[in-house]
């Protein structure tokens, strides 16, 4: 019975900290385009940087929930994890929904070309 409550305070925690942090986050999954504007700090400098692409995987933890974006510039493809309540996220926009039947879509890995749209 004590672990239960344990668990529930930290739940309760969580939400408190991700209602304090007034994130303006669209809802997206698996599949859909976005593009993610991050700040890039450069030695004094901080600049912002949009990085598009295709969210291969998405991870609901709370205040850890973060997701993976692909995407392919000449013929070189890369992927990158966002942590979704990141202070270096400025803005995350959904470009175009996917229609996919799955949660994780890490098969796009071994594709390229137009079997990996």
């Amino acid at each position: 019975q004590k672990k239960h409550t344990a668990m529930n305070i930290i739940a309760t925690l969580e939400q408190e900290e991700v209602a304090r942090l007034n994130k303006n986050i669209p809802g997206f999954a698996a599949g859909d385009h976005v593009s993610v504007r991050t700040y890039v700090v450069e030695g004094d400098s901080r600049r912002r940087q949009a990085f598009d692409g295709v969210v291969i995987a998405r991870r609901r933890r709370g205040l850890n929930a973060s997701f993976i974006v692909r995407r392919t510039s000449s013929g070189e493809s890369m992927e990158r994890t966002f942590q979704l309540y990141s202070p270096l996220i400025e803005s995350i926009q959904v470009i175009r929904n996917g229609d996919v039947r799955r949660a994780k879509l890490y098969y796009l890995r071994e594709r390229s070309g137009k079997s990996a749209r």
